[in-house]
């Protein structure tokens, strides 16, 4: 079956495209020349496009393809828990309600809840979305805040570039080649997906998971920051989920606090790596967003993978060491 999602970033080799321009914000001081060589090794990656922003007393930038509209898959799930958690503090949800866990919902690439039935804690819930991007937590959580006010939320942020799906499994169904909206059902989509009729580019303009840097740096900038929640429970609630995605510790200089989420395809020979998120040095913020696209066999994946940590891991050491 093709794997749809990715949980385990590994480290990489190093491609051997030509170093591009760094951008840096003519305002703000530049960026160490170590931020800038590590940001100009993850630009020679395919697809490559990147953010990185800096909030101290003299902030910075550096960025590759920042605008860039990429397939970030999971990465997006970041929007699904805010406005779960905005409909808390609204009185619309209660994170210790009961949510269903059973065929409605079921789909692929669901490590936690793939093989259980009855309910549990929409707390549970959005930790398996967010920890082990758990894709039947996902479409549970989406089911009960509803896929529009997600999208409502994301117009809300002032991103331009960045489109969600109706549920994952809708989303699989689409790619696999059923009419956009129609749903095989459990187990019906994983034999669509094993055996796709008209199989559709994962990154399209209809039904997909897809995003700029420049729009998650946007997104983790406001919403760590109170922007979209009223009260400082909720906020922390917010980070506290964030901070379980478990790409952060293998990217992330130890011992520094970190919150995102990450996301990854493999289909039909494309295939997406991206992790954007906060890091905090001290009292400095530092934001970013790592993302590459590219085409070719499953057999490359692994190296890739291992190319893209080790790229991602030497911007964010670099930047640590800048702001700290």
């Amino acid at each position: 079956m093709v794997q749809l999602h990715r949980r385990r970033l590994a480290a990489l080799a190093a491609a051997t495209l030509a170093a591009p321009a760094i951008v840096a914000r003519a305002e703000a001081r530049q960026p160490s020349r170590a931020v800038t060589d590590a940001i100009a090794s993850f630009a020679k990656l395919p697809g490559a496009s990147c953010l990185v922003i800096a909030e101290m007393k003299d902030p910075w930038q550096a960025a590759y393809e920042p605008g860039a509209r990429r397939f970030v898959g999971s990465a997006l799930k970041t929007f699904i828990l805010a406005r779960y958690l905005r409909d808390v503090e609204e009185d619309k949800r209660k994170l210790d309600e009961q949510l269903a866990v059973n065929d409605t919902a079921r789909t692929l690439n669901s490590p936690v809840f793939l093989e259980l039935n009855g309910t549990t804690t929409a707390t549970s819930v959005l930790e398996a979305m967010i920890t082990h991007s758990d894709n039947t937590a996902t479409d549970i959580a989406m089911a009960a805040v509803g896929a529009d006010r997600v999208r409502a939320l994301i117009a809300e942020a002032g991103l331009k570039h960045t489109q969600i799906a109706d549920s994952m499994r809708k989303m699989f169904c689409y790619l696999a080649g059923l009419p956009a909206g129609q749903d095989a059902g459990w187990p019906g989509v994983k034999k669509l997906v094993e055996h796709p009729p008209n199989p559709q580019p994962a990154l399209n303009d209809v039904m997909t998971m897809a995003s700029a840097a420049d729009d998650m740096v946007s997104w983790y900038r406001q919403a760590l920051r109170s922007a979209y929640f009223k009260t400082p429970a909720m906020i922390a609630e917010f980070a506290r989920i964030q901070a379980m995605a478990t790409a952060l510790p293998q990217v992330v200089p130890p011992h520094i606090v970190a919150y995102g989420k990450g996301g990854s395809i493999d289909w039909q020979n494309f295939h997406c790596l991206s992790l954007p998120g906060d890091m905090v040095v001290g009292a400095t913020h530092v934001t970013f967003c790592f993302t590459i696209n590219w085409s070719g066999p499953d057999s490359g994946v692994p190296d890739m993978m291992r190319t893209y940590v080790a790229a991602v891991a030497g911007v964010l050491e670099a930047s640590a060491k800048d702001v700290g």
